[in-house]
């Protein structure tokens, strides 16, 4: 399969892309990423696309969770076990209330990039007003406030792909070096159910996991899989020469595959059909995803899987749906049933968090804990009603006691947010929270 050249992406009008000032640094930039080893491999996506045939099938249920935008500065032993101790946790939950392998896939190692609505961004400062490009993540440029910090630096394409390197090394070794352990993650709840605030509606399933435990442990089983986990990492795909300077010809079957990650999707803002995103993504042969919102049209969602899957192969291919609370109800129920008549093979997971962003009168962005609750709530009864199978979520949070999202058990309110919020971007749900919405999912689950 021919994979279409950077000009030839960039001619078909690539949208949400970085304004490079200095081409001949740009270029230099990506041939030094087209000689770096893989950060992921071929096989590896092989075997999360057949995980991921299951959740289309029925048999799986997928927790995708992770930064809404990583940082350089965050690449942390402790920051990445956090992140990893959270989504662990929240798996265990979820596989037995579900009674379903629970596929686990961090967004994060390559979530450096994040698309945004206005290129520019105006703030007030001594001097007067002051407009600067806008941050469009770590793998663009910085953070900070300043000219210097907000230039769109082609160098730090190398910083990305070297922070997502140690970040995986790090993932390898803690799933499978004992970190994982079924039991150790099974203490870790049993402590948060014990500390929360909210924990007597929690107790009954911990128990029942407990009880579960102690016959496994009395019965023998020992198994090297109660020690370890298969964790996968995914990111946007945003940054096409990024992207495409990443991706490959796996030697065992010739075709191409995008290593800087297991699975990539395609955002809500770049999901057009001949756009230059949907382009490349059609040409390789990682399971991928396409953010669907609300004006998403049966047609459209159609359309993206004839392109995206042509073969309809099972795993492939997962819509990931982003609707908001008050919308998912009436939205979701005609692309589902258009979709399945159709015959196409696909997952079905809900992003219960990017359509119920608002500002908060503190002017901080922020979600409503119940809001997210409660387009996941709505996500599995359209799902039930149709007879078909609420795939999974992909959820934005942290390992962190951050205070970005109001509610909760904790019951945090806009004047907490103040305290510690600490996303460069969008607020994510806090180690509370998270496991909060396990449980909370995993009531769900037993009832789908």
């Amino acid at each position: 399969m021919t994979i279409p050249s950077l000009e030839q992406l960039h001619a078909l009008g690539a949208r949400q892309q970085p304004t490079y000032d200095d081409p001949a640094a740009l270029a230099a930039v990506v041939d030094r990423l087209r000689t770096q080893p893989p950060l992921v491999f071929a096989g590896e996506c092989d075997d999360l696309k057949e995980k991921l045939a299951a959740v289309a099938r029925g048999e799986a249920f997928l927790l995708q969770g992770g930064d809404c935008a990583e940082t350089l500065a965050g690449v942390s032993a402790e920051n990445v076990r956090n992140k990893l101790r959270v989504l662990l946790q929240m798996a265990v939950v979820l596989t037995y209330a579900g009674s379903v392998p629970v596929v686990k896939l961090g967004r994060l190692a390559g979530q450096y990039a994040k698309p945004r609505s206005n290129d520019f961004e105006t703030r007030v400062t001594a001097e007067g007003e002051v407009t600067l490009p806008a941050y469009r993540g770590d793998a663009v440029n910085g953070f900070e406030f300043t000219p210097e910090s907000r230039r769109h630096d082609p160098q730090r394409l190398l910083d990305v792909y070297n922070a997502s390197a140690a970040t995986l090394n790090l993932i390898r070794a803690f799933a499978t070096g004992g970190y994982a352990d079924l039991r150790q993650v099974h203490t870790w709840n049993t402590d948060f159910v014990s500390g929360s605030l909210y924990g007597q509606r929690y107790e009954k399933l911990a128990q029942e996991i407990d009880k579960a435990m102690q016959f496994m442990h009395a019965i023998g089983i020992d198994a090297e899989e109660l020690r370890r986990v298969d964790f996968h990492s995914s990111h946007e795909a945003l940054v096409l020469e990024y992207e495409h300077a990443m991706t490959r010809i796996d030697s065992r079957t010739e075709a191409p595959y995008d290593v800087s990650g297991h699975f990539v999707w395609i955002g809500e803002r770049t999901r057009q059909l001949d756009g230059a995103h949907v382009e490349l993504l059609s040409k390789i042969r990682n399971p991928i995803g396409v953010k669907l919102g609300p004006t998403t049209t049966a047609d459209d969602a159609i359309a993206l899987a004839g392109k995206l899957n042509p073969e309809n192969e099972a795993g492939r291919l997962t819509f990931i749906t982003r609707f908001g609370a008050q919308k998912i109800r009436d939205g979701l129920p005609d692309l589902i049933e258009k979709v399945t008549a159709s015959g196409l093979e696909v997952a079905w997971v809900c992003d219960p968090m990017h359509g119920n962003t608002f500002e908060a009168s503190s002017g901080y962005k922020t979600r409503r804990f119940d809001d997210v609750i409660e387009e996941v709530q709505g996500f599995f009864d359209v799902h039930r009603a149709l007879g078909t199978w609420p795939g999974g979520i992909h959820v934005e949070l942290t390992g962190d006691d951050v205070t970005e999202c109001v509610g909760g058990g904790e019951e945090l309110t806009d004047a907490d947010l103040a305290s510690r919020y600490e996303s460069v971007c969008d607020p994510r749900l806090n180690r509370v929270q998270s496991l909060e919405m396990a449980f909370l999912v995993a009531e769900m689950l037993r009832l789908a």
